[in-house]
C-alpha cells in the first residue's frame, strides 16, 4: 500500500487520543487519585495497562525519556493508586473530555460509524514486540462510541509507536539520541519545553549531541548532516511501513472515508489549543520520537 496512509491516519488520530495528557478533566482525575505532579499521572496513565511495571519497563517502552526521570513517579505511582483504577479514571477523563470537546458529535452515527471502523483496523495489529500496544489491548473496549474511538485510536498509536521504538532500536539510536536528532530536524514549536518534558540535563543532552556528531549526523551548529537527515527520513519511512498492517486489512476507501470523519473532530481539539502550540505538532505527542 502507499505507506502516506498510516502517516496520515496517524496525524488524524493523534489529537483524539492525546487531548488526554492534557485538558484538565485529566488532571482533576489525577488530583483526586492523590498524584501530586502532572508527570506522575502521565507516565502512570499510559503504562497502567501494563501492570504495575518497573521504572525500566516503562523507560524502556517510553524510549526516550530520561530513566532518572521515569525513577521519580515509577513505581511510587503503584503505591498511591493501583493500575486498574488509574484506567478507570483515565476513561471517566477520556469521556468528560471528548464530551466537552466534541459536543453532539459524540452521539452522532458518524461518531458510531468511525468508531467500529477504527475498531477494525485495531483488531488487525499484532501484539508480537508491542508492550504498549499489548498492554492497551487487554483492556475492555468501551460501550460509549465516542469512547470507542478513542479507544482504537490510542489502540493504533501505541501500536505505531512500538513499531517506532523497533525502528529506532534497529537504526542503533538509542533514547537520547533520538530526542536530540528530533530536535535538529528543526520541526518543534518548542524545543525547550520539549527538552524539559523528556527530562534530560543540559550536560547529557550535550553528551547526546556528541555522540550524533561522531557518527557524522549531527553538524556543528546542531543540525542534521545529510547522513543524520537520511538516518531520521528512513527511520519514518520503517515507522510507516511498521504501521501499515491495520490499514491494509481496512482498504484505502475506508481509511479515507476514516480520515475525512475524524478530520473535523480533531480539528475541533487543535483549534480548542488543548496540545498546545496551535497543534501544530502533533508528532511531540508521539513521545517516541
Amino acid at each position: 500500500m502507499d505507506f502516506s496512509t498510516p502517516r496520515k491516519l496517524w496525524a488524524t488520530l493523534e489529537p483524539i487520543h492525546s487531548m488526554i495528557y492534557f485538558v484538565p478533566e485529566a488532571l482533576a482525575a489525577w488530583s483526586e487519585l492523590g498524584f501530586t505532579h502532572p508527570r506522575m499521572g502521565y507516565f502512570a496513565q499510559r503504562s497502567a495497562a501494563m501492570g504495575a511495571v518497573e521504572a525500566p519497563v516503562v523507560s524502556a517502552t517510553f524510549y526516550n525519556f530520561n530513566p532518572a526521570t521515569v525513577e521519580r513517579f515509577i513505581p511510587a505511582a503503584w503505591d498511591i493508586a493501583p493500575p486498574a483504577e488509574i484506567v478507570e479514571h483515565r476513561y471517566r477523563a477520556a469521556d468528560q473530555a471528548l464530551r466537552r470537546l466534541l459536543g453532539e458529535a459524540v452521539d452522532s452515527a458518524e461518531m458510531e460509524w468511525a468508531a467500529e471502523t477504527a475498531l477494525t483496523a485495531a483488531g488487525a495489529c499484532r501484539p508480537d514486540g508491542r508492550p504498549l500496544f499489548a498492554g492497551h489491548a487487554g483492556v475492555a473496549v468501551p460501550d460509549q462510541p465516542h469512547l470507542r474511538l478513542w479507544h482504537a485510536a490510542t489502540l493504533l498509536r501505541e501500536f505505531r509507536g512500538d513499531g517506532h521504538v523497533i525502528a529506532l532500536a534497529a537504526a542503533g539510536v538509542s533514547g537520547l539520541e533520538a530526542v536530540v536528532s528530533y530536535s535538529a530536524t528543526g520541526d518543534l514549536f518548542d524545543e525547550d519545553c520539549f527538552r524539559r518534558s523528556r527530562g534530560w540535563s543540559d550536560e547529557e543532552w550535550a553528551a547526546g549531541e556528541d555522540s550524533l556528531r561522531d557518527r557524522d549526523w549531527l553538524d556543528t551548529e546542531g543540525g542534521l548532516t545529510p547522513a543524520g537527515r537520511a538516518t531520521r527520513d528512513g527511520i519514518e519511512q520503517e515507522t510507516d511501513r511498521l504501521a501499515a498492517a491495520p490499514w491494509e486489512v481496512l482498504g484505502s476507501e475506508a481509511a479515507d472515508r476514516l480520515a475525512t470523519t475524524v478530520g473535523p473532530w480533531a480539528r475541533l481539539i487543535l483549534e480548542a489549543d488543548v496540545l498546545g502550540g496551535g497543534g501544530r505538532n502533533v508528532r511531540v505527542l508521539s513521545d517516541a520520537v
